[in-house]
């Protein structure tokens, strides 16, 4: 087993100025879980082929175990990879493709039977030893691409979107066996996906990345409530944040029709920035149907059933919601509704919003804004 350390570590390809991975810092602890997750072109996938050794390091350094790797070839790295594409040969059976790399290597005929048979229980292919990879379904094809990895018993596992081949309903529960072998394992993983409830669901950490740029690294549930960025407040969650650019009042911040009070810490933050607007954040699971009849009105547009759960997605009065990971444009204002009673499409339903679940941002650099 081995700590992993991002120490200024850069990617730059010919021709492009911009790094695709920019001054990364970034340590993975002895046996830890670490997720890298952000949208497409983001950098994650070129950071965790640094680690693997298939791209060039061309600033800075990759550790492994206290070790300077960043110039090693990746047979000299101890690690293991498991691609989105499985990468089984076709003529071997099951066995034979788990065993291969340490045919290679030289281990004996006994000794990788005993290894492939140990994975294999861990894995539930017992009796798939004999199958092709062709007479397999999609997750028993990963699962052998997990086993071959196993095998090895690398100091570092690097998993490169390895469920993104699969239907949902697989995805779901081979993500959950993934993390269950992980733990019970307790080899350092590095794991790549661009789907943060994956992410969210999987990592003892999580890293985001955008433009090759760390943003944040945090546990799943630091990085749900106290997002240190616009980006990442509107990255993390399903449904995401709601995001609206709103006006200062002494009060607080107006959002649609109704003033709501800011933190103290946000406020003294805003005013000494000399701010006169913000990025506000809400999550959709912060309303509640107002009964007053005076909280914030939103026309519903759209209504997702969910079985326990609605979504509404609707307009707020006078006010546009900002899709700060995309293009900027507006995007619609999203709450999360008793799925036993949703409001109807064209209705107006009106809300009080929990302040104390709030967040601000700064309408520029997109940083947080108090605690």
């Amino acid at each position: 087993m081995a700590a992993v350390e991002y120490v200024g570590a850069s990617r730059i390809y010919p021709g492009n100025p911009v790094p695709a991975v920019n001054k990364l810092d970034l340590d993975i602890a002895d046996g830890e879980f670490m997720v890298l997750v952000g949208p497409s072109g983001s950098g994650k996938s070129t950071a965790l082929r640094m680690l693997a050794g298939l791209e060039d390091v061309n600033e800075g350094e990759i550790r492994i175990g206290g070790t300077d790797v960043s110039q090693k070839p990746p047979k000299d790295r101890d690690i293991a990879m498991v691609f989105q594409n499985y990468a089984l040969y076709p003529h071997m059976s099951v066995a034979e493709n788990m065993g291969f790399a340490l045919k290679l290597k030289g281990v004996s005929k006994e000794e990788r039977a005993a290894k492939v048979l140990a994975a294999a229980k861990l894995l539930d292919l017992e009796r798939y030893l004999e199958r092709k990879p062709k007479a397999l379904s999609g997750g028993q094809r990963q699962r052998v691409a997990m086993g071959r990895a196993i095998v090895r018993e690398p100091s570092v596992f690097l998993m490169d979107e390895p469920l993104s081949n699969l239907d949902a309903k697989l995805r779901v529960e081979t993500r959950a066996n993934i993390a269950a072998l992980q733990a019970r394992l307790g080899t350092t993983t590095l794991y790549v996906t661009h789907d943060q409830v994956e992410a969210m669901t999987m990592g003892d950490r999580v890293a985001l990345l955008k433009d090759g740029m760390l943003q944040q690294v945090d546990t799943p549930r630091n990085l749900y409530d106290r997002p240190g960025n616009a980006f990442v407040a509107g990255f993390i969650g399903s449904p995401a944040m709601n995001l609206v650019k709103v006006p200062i009042t002494d009060a607080g911040a107006r959002l649609g029709n109704i003033s709501i009070p800011l933190k103290a810490d946000a406020m003294a933050a805003i005013r000494a920035a000399g701010l006169k607007e913000v990025i506000l954040g809400v999550r959709p699971e912060s309303f509640t149907a107002s009964s007053s009849g005076d909280g914030l009105r939103v026309k519903a547009n759209l209504v997702e059933e969910l079985g326990a759960d609605a979504f509404v997605y609707g307009d707020l009065e006078g006010t546009e919601t900002v899709d700060v990971g995309d293009d900027g444009g507006a995007k619609p204002f999203v709450v999360r509704f008793d799925g036993r009673i949703p409001p109807k499409i064209g209705n107006e339903i009106t809300l009080d919003v929990r302040t104390e679940e709030t967040h601000v941002f700064h309408p520029e650099t997109g940083e947080r804004l108090g605690d």
